[in-house]
């Protein structure tokens, strides 16, 4: 738990030991509450993908498979990198959320939310990807393992634990519909009369000069903007055109969350399978950024791991833009076909 958060729940026990009962404060305690728990989850989460890896990275050099060890073939070689990166990606997430929450100041409901599916959910497939290259060592228990005189590894010990995450402090599924719903926020705050079909003609011309005034402005500016972002990011070395990367393809995303209420107009609530691709782009972006920030950190502070921390970082964003260039390309196809939402 982090300072900040160990201070709100501080006074929030002060308040209920002195029986001081405050009308109408108690939605914003219990998220308050809500937002540390959320805070906590990915922290374990991460603990969790480095115990794999250790366990993956041991295992791949004593377990022999055609006369060398399965670390030296090239299809467990890449998935042992790949869980590297990832690993690497989940500690910067959780680290940047917590310094947000430590510092103050900043509304965190998002990044927290963010912070608790995205591990999670690395993590739930770290440990199923550490219990395939286990074997059936993976599968079984501790105590089976000691009772053979085998070093009692429990990956599935692991695996039995670590499926809660994906329900606790907000299930994936709620997750997305939170973060789904603020994405469109501003969208149903300024064209909300002109999509509601209880809205009669009259209202829905009064609310067009204001609509059309937002748009003008705003929808431009996502193509116009960013023309000169490569130079922005020049001291960033090689992971400078991730953040470029990420800067286009916000806007993209603004962009389609825009053609989305267009072309679903009150009905966008409901198509699911819509929204929850573009909260996982967000949240790859959010991933990468965060793994950007705390390898470019470790450079900053002359920290002896900091070239190969840019490395893993590297190694991530390419991964993960490959991952969010097929959520785009998915994003329309199955949100009318049979995706998430039928």
């Amino acid at each position: 738990m982090n300072a900040r958060s160990r201070k709100q729940v501080a006074k929030i026990i002060h308040i209920a030991r002195d029986d001081q009962i405050i009308v109408g404060q108690g939605l914003k305690i219990a998220l308050v509450t809500l937002n540390t728990g959320r805070l906590t989850i990915p922290a374990g989460c991460a603990g969790v993908a480095k115990q794999c890896l250790q366990i993956v990275r041991g295992w791949a050099s004593a377990r022999i498979q055609w006369g060398k060890p399965i670390g030296q073939h090239e299809a467990i070689a890449h998935q042992i990198a790949d869980l590297a990166a990832t690993t690497f990606a989940m500690d910067s997430v959780w680290k940047l959320t917590s310094q947000m929450a430590d510092r103050g100041g900043y509304d965190i409901r998002l990044e927290a939310a963010a912070a608790k599916e995205w591990n999670s959910v690395r993590a739930w497939e770290i440990v199923d990807r550490t219990l395939q290259i286990r074997g059936g060592r993976g599968y079984e228990t501790e105590s089976s393992l000691k009772g053979r005189g085998e070093m009692p590894v429990g990956v599935e010990r692991m695996m039995r634990d670590s499926r809660i995450n994906l329900i606790f402090e907000g299930s994936s599924e709620i997750m997305h519909l939170f973060m789904a719903r603020e994405a469109v926020d501003q969208h149903l705050e300024v064209a909300g009369a002109m999509i509601d079909p209880k809205k009669g003609m009259a209202e829905k011309l009064a609310a067009l000069p204001r609509l059309a005034f937002f748009y003008a402005g705003w929808y431009p500016r996502l193509w116009l903007k960013g023309v000169l972002a490569p130079l922005r990011y020049g001291d960033f070395g090689r992971l400078a055109k991730h953040l470029h990367f990420i800067e286009r393809s916000s806007r993209k995303l603004a962009r389609e969350s825009f053609h989305g209420m267009m072309v679903y107009g009150a009905k966008m609530e409901r198509k699911q399978g819509f929204l929850f691709r573009c909260v996982d782009v967000v949240m790859e972006m959010f991933a990468m950024a965060a793994s950007v920030s705390h390898a470019r950190r470790l450079l900053d502070l002359g920290e002896p791991e900091a070239e190969r921390a840019v490395e893993l970082a590297d190694l991530f964003c390419r991964n993960s833009r490959r991952k969010v260039g097929r959520l785009f390309q998915d994003l329309w196809s199955l949100a009318s076909g049979a995706g998430r939402d039928g």
